[in-house]
């Protein structure tokens, strides 16, 4: 980076961005790679060297509510971080945190107040402020407005560019929101799952995307044309696990641009729907509880043929009835020899629910290896049995098994038993 360039690092929730930026404070130490700072591994900084380059890189945190001691006045935290580098003479410390005050568009009499007495917008103003007490080269902004009001998003947004001009600040600028990228930034980094796909200078990268995941990103931006109707791209599933990312090009499983091989001459949008079910398959995330169920009271008879189940499998994924191809219909027949087995399971052990660890894609719930928890008895003078708890389909915990009344009145009974009367309080 250079000085008082603006570099936005943009990706999905859990792509490992606010690592990143824990990592350039030095917060966190990097498990592989290493971070330069004028030519100088951060990790060949001695203890002092370390506390000097601090004192250079400040940040911004998400959650301004959380990012202060509730105890601590505002005076009192933007004043920590210069006490902790020297600053000691109290006349100098008021007179600059007055100047700081003013510098983010806050009254002196906000130095005496607590967090929580302020909103959040006057509280991420409050961290700008703390964060430039100590005069830094870089400001980290980890999604400085993403928990704030739109109206209030414009204002600090303008704020940041008026003090990055003030103090010709270089800022990484972590954020999912391309339109709040685009305003700030010269240059963006696209990152997804720990690696960088795709970089460069903002109006290229936002006129002429070449990351089909770049691409859908920026389609998440609303246009104002009702005129623009190009073809948007929908991602679908869940980003993988960063600790055990899939092999090859990480972005493969859900890519809508994946080749198909040479003996498949299918459209993209279907070769799409056939691999992404392929791949639910091999992770086994993918299951057929609640479209049986579904199909079920839709008939009214309770049963369910196994054609509309073929044909539930192949809407769901995008798959047209129309493509009769071998390997298509093979797909489909193991979802639905695997529903199968899956059934057959419960009906021989009705405790167990579907012992296969699949995932329903259609409701986003697990039907297989539904998490039990063990949650001891409640009763007046402990001991007792044990209950059973299992989350289900629509996030409602509820009863499995327990063997005196009503969970919920139990947990109710021992509170109250904990609870001490007024008796003893006297």
């Amino acid at each position: 980076m250079q000085r008082g360039e603006t570099l936005g690092l943009v990706g999905e929730s859990d792509c490992g961005k606010s690592t990143v930026a824990r990592n350039v404070v030095s917060l966190e130490t990097p498990t592989d790679g290493e971070i330069l700072f004028r030519d100088r591994s951060l990790g060949s900084l001695s203890k002092d060297e370390r506390k000097r380059y601090r004192r250079q890189v400040q940040m911004v945190f998400q959650n301004p509510s959380s990012s202060f001691d509730p105890r601590m006045t505002i005076g009192e935290s933007i004043a920590e971080p210069m006490l902790t580098h020297g600053l000691t003479d109290s006349e100098r410390l008021t007179k600059r945190i007055e100047t700081l005050l003013s510098l983010v568009g806050l009254s002196e009499g906000k130095r005496e107040q607590y967090p929580h007495e302020l909103s959040d917008g006057e509280k991420q103003r409050a961290a700008l402020a703390r964060a430039l007490s100590l005069d830094p080269e870089l400001l980290v902004l980890d999604e400085p407005v993403s928990a704030l009001d739109v109206s209030v998003q414009a204002e600090i947004l303008a704020l940041i560019e008026r003090l990055q001009e003030a103090f010709d600040l270089s800022i990484l600028l972590i954020s999912h929101d391309m339109s709040v990228v685009h305003q700030l930034c010269d240059r963006v980094v696209v990152m997804y799952v720990g690696e960088a796909v795709e970089h460069g200078r903002t109006s290229d990268l936002f006129e002429d995307p070449k990351h089909p995941y770049t691409k859908a990103l920026l389609d998440t931006v609303p246009r104002p044309d009702p005129h623009d109707r190009n073809e948007m791209v929908e991602l679908t599933g869940d980003v993988p696990d960063p600790s055990s990312p899939p092999s090859g090009c990480r972005f493969h499983t859900r890519c809508p641009k994946i080749i198909p091989p040479e003996d498949y001459s299918l459209a993209q949008p279907t070769w799409t729907g056939i691999f992404a079910l392929r791949i639910a398959l091999r992770d086994g995330e993918f299951g057929l509880e609640s479209t049986r169920e579904r199909l079920a009271d839709e008939r009214g008879d309770g049963s369910v043929p196994e054609a509309a189940l073929r044909e539930a499998v192949r809407r769901e994924y995008g798959i047209p009835t129309t493509v009769d191809h071998e390997r298509v219909e093979g797909t489909v027949s193991s979802v639905i020899a695997r529903d199968r087995r899956g059934r057959g399971r419960r009906r021989g052990n009705p405790r167990r629910g579907v012992s296969h660890g699949v995932r329903d894609r259609a409701s986003g719930s697990a039907n297989g290896r539904r998490s039990s928890r063990r949650v001891p008895s409640v009763r007046r003078g402990g001991g007792g049995g044990w209950g059973y708890i299992r989350r289900h389909e629509r996030g409602v915990v509820r009863r499995r098994r327990a063997k005196r009344g009503p969970v919920a009145g139990r947990f109710k009974r021992v509170c109250q038993s904990l609870v001490p009367s007024r008796n003893q309080l006297l």
